[in-house]
This record gives C-alpha cells, structure tokens and sequence, in this order.
C-alpha cells in the first residue's frame, strides 16, 4: 500500500518552496504603508540589543562685548541629555497544511506565497501603526501624539466653514512655530493632515480661481518661500481624533534623522520551517521593534482644532 504521507519528504518540499516565497515576499512593495515615507528608520543596532541609547544636545552661550583687560569671557557650552529606547520581540508567520502540500507534489506546482504575503503585511502594518500611533503597552509614543511637542490650537481652526484665508494662516502658523520655535535654525519641511481635511484642501477651489487651496498650499507656503523647496504633505492614519480632547490635528516637522528615527534592530524575517503536529507545517516569522525616537521635540508641532 502506498504511503500517503511522508512527512521528511513533505519538509523537504515545503522548506525548499520557502525560499522562493521568501524571497518574493520581501521584494513586495505596500504601497499604503506609510511609515518608510514619513520617519527615517534605523536598522543597524544589533538584532538582539535590548535597547538603543542615543544623546540628544543643546547648545548654550552668547558671545557678548567685553572690556579688553576683562576677566569674564563669556563661554558657550554644550548640554548633553542621554535617551534610552527599549527593543522588543514580535512575531507573525504562516504555515501550510497536509491537503495543501500534497495537492503541489501531485501537480507539480509552487506553493502559493498568499499566507507568506499576509504574514508580512502584518508585520508592516505593526510598524506603521507603532511609527505613528505608539503602543501604549510598551510604552511607545508616535509620531501624531508625543508629549514632547509642543501642542497648541490653530488661530482659527474648524475648517469645514473658515475661509480659504484662514486655513492656509492655520496652516503657515504651525510651518512657521517650528522655525520660531528652534530660532530659525530649522524649518518644517513635512505636513501631515488628515485625509478628511487634505480632501477638503483637494477638492476645495482658491476663490473664484481654477487653482485648488491645496494647489496654491504647494507654491505658496513658509517653507517654499523661505527654501525654493516643495513642502511634502500628506495624509495620516489617525490624526482626525489626535487632537487634545479628541480634535482634527495637523503635524508640521522636518523630516531628518537628527530630528527623528524609528529603531528596527531586526526587520521581520522568517525562521526555518518545522512540523507542528502530524499534518501542519510552520514557518515562524519574527522581528525586533523599538520606538520612535523625536530627538528633537522643537522640530516638530502639533496643530490642533482643525
């Protein structure tokens, strides 16, 4: 009688499909995942480091005038403050079941890489939420709501009746606080808003011109007039409700590794596969997360009441 299933074939057959998949996998680009676009990550600590330290500085001193026998040089220093952020384990993998894999060995075809996909699907869509949302379990603050920024209301706020005039001063306002805010050493060169306001800046006409308000946003706002540059503005996850109490929230900040930085010691990567029970087989998946790092909190302004 035939053996209808060997298991150290089926292994044979399911690992040398991995590799494959794998591969195809990690190639695959997700295009709505957010995260890549709007923090710059940092993947070179470790894989197995518990945490990443990292020193954030301010500078002090004014030169002023002195008497030329003085004695009391003013002196400019450096203010060194040591930040800590913890890295932890997280796992998401996909498995193939006895039907499955005997139906490829008779046909002669791949494996589906669908449930692989969907495994790092998963994995992205975690880290876009922890990039931007935080996870109050582990203590992670995101991009749309640490305590660190400053957060004020807009002058006028409730868009949904101002005027076009009134939105873009709103706008310009928090553009231009990262600029005051840091004495012009750093502009704002990122907008974030939420889809519900980008749309109504989308679809929203200037006056009586042919030109959108997020059209004339583009060509005329602090950060272009004051670099030649475009202003990056996007829609965020979230940010309808980020507000204090609950409020639209908009996010003006520069977009730079000195200013921010995911941690991401171990990009999701899959284990070898193994039989799980006498008709399962696994391939686990797993990756290593830490938070968002704003090194620099004056570089980044929330808007609110929006």
């Amino acid at each position: 009688m035939p053996k209808l299933f060997d298991a150290q074939a089926a292994l044979g057959f399911v690992a040398a499909q991995t590799t494959h998949i794998e591969r195809e996998v990690n190639e695959t680009v997700y295009p709505d995942i957010q995260y890549p676009a709007l923090v710059p990550v940092d993947t070179l600590a470790h894989p197995f480091a518990k945490s990443v330290t990292y020193y954030s500085s301010d500078k002090f001193g004014t030169a002023k005038w002195i008497n030329g026998n003085a004695d009391d040089i003013p002196l400019a220093g450096t203010e060194l403050a040591k930040h800590e952020t913890s890295v932890h384990m997280a796992g998401i993998g996909y498995g193939y079941g006895y039907e499955e894999i005997n139906q490829a060995q008779m046909l002669g075809i791949n494996l589906t890489a669908d449930d692989a996909m969907a495994a790092r699907r998963a994995y992205e869509e975690m880290v876009d939420r922890v990039a931007l949302q935080g996870d109050t379990a582990k203590g992670f603050s995101g991009l749309i709501n640490n305590s660190a920024v400053t957060a004020a209301a807009v002058t006028t706020g409730a868009w949904a009746s101002a005027t076009e005039d009134q939105i873009l001063a709103d706008i310009n306002g928090v553009i231009l606080a990262v600029s005051s805010d840091t004495q012009y050493a750093a502009m704002a060169d990122t907008l974030l808003l939420p889809y519900a306001k980008l749309n109504l800046l989308a679809t929203n006409r200037l006056g009586d011109t042919q030109m959108t308000i997020l059209e004339f946003l583009r060509r005329n706002n602090t950060y272009t007039a004051m670099t030649g540059q475009e202003l990056t503005i996007r829609a965020v996850r979230g940010l309808e409700t980020a507000g204090a109490a609950g409020v639209a929230r908009m996010v003006a900040y520069r977009r730079n590794p000195q200013v921010l930085k995911l941690h991401i010691p171990m990009p999701h990567r899959f284990l070898p596969v193994y039989q799980d029970g006498p008709l399962n087989f696994v391939v686990p998946g797993v990756f290593r997360l830490g938070g968002l790092d704003i090194r620099r909190p004056k570089e980044v302004r929330y808007g609110d009441g929006i």
